[in-house]
């Protein structure tokens, strides 16, 4: 006669700290690896690509930065150039209807 096994009852299992952090460390760098591999990025190369991701980040940001300056510039400009020409028409410096 065979014993039943019981499978309502899980089963323990006991490790050590350090082999649990030894167990953890692995996992975390096959997870890591499989994440990097998804982004196709584990030729070693991974580093100088999102270093070079980073810096164009940055520079659309400095492009998008420059443009709203430039655009609120020529805004100011504009207006303050139509307040010059209708004061110049007011005060008949330039030469509009008489």
């Amino acid at each position: 006669m065979t014993e039943a096994i019981n499978t309502d009852e899980p089963e323990m299992l006991a490790f050590r700290k350090d082999d649990f952090d030894d167990l953890l460390n692995c996992a975390a760098e096959r997870g890591a690896e499989r994440v990097l591999a998804r982004l196709d990025l584990e030729n070693g190369h991974a580093a100088r690509d999102i270093g070079e991701l980073r810096e164009l980040l940055e520079a659309w940001r400095d492009a998008r930065r420059t443009a709203w300056r430039t655009t609120v510039k020529v805004v100011t400009t504009a207006i303050l150039a139509m307040l010059l020409v209708g004061a110049a028409i007011k005060l008949k410096i330039m030469g509009g209807p008489q």
